[in-house]
């Protein structure tokens, strides 16, 4: 399980993919990423190779959905497996970030 960031190459959006369980245990390499971010205005995480996910991630989407400047659009979650979206509509994290 890692976190793994790139930013993009004029540093406006960082990628952030999320592997195996994001749950508190990725709590500071989560945090270690995002001040990695520096500038960046716009954020994805791809969770294509997340599994799991609970409320402790949840709360880390919130962090960076807060670094974003709380606006939706600026936060992009992609490749949700079905069980970990139904996760994130359960919590209306559906209304709060844009689901690819």
């Amino acid at each position: 399980m890692a976190i793994s960031s790139q930013l993009s190459g004029d540093g406006a959006e960082m990628i952030l993919r999320i592997d195996g369980r994001f749950d508190f245990s990725q709590h500071q390499a989560f945090r270690t990423a995002l001040e990695a971010a520096g500038g960046a205005r716009s954020f994805v995480v791809d969770l294509g190779h997340s599994e799991y996910m609970d409320s402790a991630a949840l709360g880390m989407l919130l962090l960076l959905l807060e670094k974003a400047g709380g606006s939706r659009e600026r936060v992009r979650i992609v490749n949700p497996n079905p069980n970990v979206r139904k996760i994130l509509e359960i919590a209306n994290f559906d209304k709060l970030f844009t689901l690819a």
